[in-house]
């Protein structure tokens, strides 16, 4: 999920738009049940933001699947020949292409689909500051403000996707990769000979070479570096001997650093509850539904996205019943930058009150898509 996607949305009544990118080359459909063939993609709204739970059908072949957070999907053994991709969710029109399988290549198709209402005005999630507490709150604290060290975020990691750890480190200006006669991977700082202290937690491992390739780059929430005996936080120093190599600092994920649901899902059928008019959609209702002004919701900006100044965009999808409430059950995520992100706004949503849809004189539900977007741009120092 990514720093370079859209962080403000504002989505009109595009024509549903499907594209089609693939190297493979023409052949006619083979009568085959299976293949080789490999069938990649992913799906948009109408400015490129990626959506979720899709599903993603190969007409009369049978074959289904939905897209993951990133808005992706893939099919492989597959027949080489042409075959349609049908596209579809709840609060966008429908789209296909037909597109061509190799025999044994792959071919990557991209859909765009356009919303059947408009969604809500976006929601702007700013804070000027956060206060930090827990295990992390001084490594935040220092994130935030970068007054000396050098960072490695979890966005990082995840962008990157490293196998081990030195070989995240070792692209660090003034790091190189060492190893011993037993195979253990270290570094070495600014040239120096001898090993850096590490800590883990705000505790310190054994004096020595530390094994770093030990420590999962997928365990690991941030590191700090700090490359002379100066630099490092003064809880982090023993003495200037010791701490000459070099400091490294490691934070690890864990229940404060991850969210409790990792992509929201709603546990009602939307679409069966939208088909049986039992809840209505935005262009069947006289007045849609809106968020109360009186009582604006109350979104905490995830600490660790804040410190490291990652802005997002989620767009949340949700009943709102006929007291202006958020049904519980219902709230599930269109699209999201990052899971913390989708979180913050869940936890929010459970809360919130909504002014009620209107149909025919009469407060009705109606499903609801809502876009927030969170902009850490307004930091200001403390």
């Amino acid at each position: 999920m990514q720093n370079g996607l859209v962080t403000r949305i504002r989505l009109y009544g595009f024509l549903a738009v499907a594209c089609v990118l693939s190297s493979a080359p023409l052949h006619a459909l083979s009568n085959r049940p299976t293949g080789n063939g490999t069938l990649t993609g992913t799906v948009t709204d109408s400015l490129g933001a990626p959506i979720f739970d899709v599903e993603i059908e190969l007409v009369g072949l049978g074959n289904r699947t939905s897209t993951d957070q990133a808005g992706a999907f893939r099919f492989t053994g597959l027949s080489s020949g042409r075959v349609v991709v049908r596209a579809r969710r709840l609060g966008f029109a429908p789209a296909s292409i037909e597109v061509q399988v190799a025999d044994e290549g792959s071919g990557n198709v991209v859909l765009r689909l356009a919303p059947l209402a408009a969604a809500l005005p976006t929601i702007v999630v700013r804070q000027s500051r956060v206060n930090y507490t827990g295990r992390l709150a001084g490594y935040y604290d220092r994130l935030e403000h970068r007054s000396a060290g050098y960072f490695i975020t979890r966005d990082q990691i995840d962008r990157e996707n490293p196998r081990t750890l030195g070989q995240l480190l070792q692209k660090v200006p003034g790091m190189s990769l060492v190893r011993n006669r037993g195979g253990q991977s270290g570094v070495r700082m600014r040239g120096r000979n001898c090993w850096p202290l590490v800590w883990i937690d705000g505790t310190p491992m054994a004096a020595g070479e530390v094994d770093l390739d030990g420590f999962p780059p997928s365990t690991i929430h941030g590191i700090e570096l700090y490359l002379g005996s100066t630099t490092a936080p003064m809880r982090y120093t023993f003495n200037r001997d010791l701490s000459s190599c070099g400091t490294i600092l490691l934070w690890s994920r864990g229940p404060d650093t991850d969210p409790v649901v990792d992509t929201p899902k709603p546990r009602w059928d939307l679409a069966s509850m939208v088909a049986s008019l039992s809840v209505f959609t935005a262009d069947q209702v006289d007045r849609r539904a809106e968020p109360d002004a009186n009582r604006p919701l109350q979104i905490q900006y995830p600490a660790s996205l804040f410190a490291a100044g990652v802005k997002g965009l989620v767009i949340a999808e949700f009943v709102v019943d006929t007291l202006g409430k958020v049904e519980d059950g219902t709230i599930g995520i269109v699209s999201s930058t990052n899971s913390l992100f989708s979180e913050g706004v869940r936890v929010a949503l459970a809360q919130a009150t909504y002014i009620p849809a209107l149909r025919k004189g009469h407060t009705v539900r109606q499903l609801v898509q809502q876009p927030f977007d969170f902009d850490a741009h307004e930091r200001k120092s403390r």
